[in-house]
């Protein structure tokens, strides 16, 4: 995709407690040429995100900004964003700096060239990263693998942040899960669309625990019930 192309992705981030980082992330964000809306979604943040958010609405008409007034995890976040996007391509945006969102064009360009209707951003495929914990590689390899053997996909990153949809296609899927257990949920159901799903390399800025990071290891145990959920049991 050229930098002429029109605006065309809605951007969804779900923010819990990322007052420090998000302000920084939406700027980036906004400076892409793709990005025709971001849709952001407070998950009763506790440290001055919706305030923070407010401000930023404010000063730009491309965000749009929702609060939920109970916590209920990065999942329903997603529901929500997802359920007011307009544009022709969803795009998921977390609201900390472990991804770049420099890395749009990459990222959208299978489907606006015809190719594909999914794309998923693999952190395992050569792009720079940050050197942090190696149980949580192992974990995120095994879930993969896991969840490759339910869905006959050969995806080398189910876990990842990015993933960008048509639309249409990812409005048609009910999201239940209301955690991390959107990864395995979303990759189950769209396995069973039958859609042109491709994988591009990207980069990822892991964050220590001490730094905001969120996921622990009873989420891991949660996207294995999800995977035996929403292949086998549906």
């Amino acid at each position: 995709m050229s930098v002429s192309s029109p605006p065309c992705v809605s951007v969804i981030m779900p923010v819990y407690n990322e007052a420090a980082t998000v302000a920084s992330v939406v700027g980036v964000v906004l400076r892409q040429p793709c990005v025709e809306e971001l849709i952001i979604v407070d998950d009763c943040s506790s440290d001055g995100s919706w305030a923070e958010l407010q401000k930023i609405a404010a000063a730009e008409p491309r965000v749009k900004i929702f609060h939920h007034e109970v916590n209920q995890g990065k999942g329903a976040a997603l529901r929500t964003g997802i359920s007011k996007a307009t544009a022709l391509l969803v795009l998921i945006q977390d609201a900390d700096l472990e991804y770049d969102p420099n890395e749009y064009e990459t990222l959208v360009g299978p489907i606006l060239s015809g190719r594909a209707d999914v794309v998923f951003g693999t952190r395992f495929a050569g792009g720079a990263h940050r050197v942090l914990y190696f149980w949580h590689s192992v974990g995120n390899k095994l879930l993969t693998m896991l969840s490759n053997m339910a869905t006959n996909l050969n995806l080398t990153d189910m876990e990842t942040c990015y993933k960008v949809f048509r639309r249409e296609i990812v409005q048609k899927i009910g999201i239940e899960e209301n955690r991390f257990g959107f990864e395995p949920e979303i990759t189950a159901k769209v396995a069973k669309m039958e859609v042109r799903i491709y994988e591009v390399p990207i980069s990822y800025y892991g964050r220590t625990y001490a730094e905001g990071k969120k996921i622990n290891w009873r989420d891991g145990f949660s996207a294995l019930r999800c995977i035996f959920r929403y292949n086998f049991l549906r």
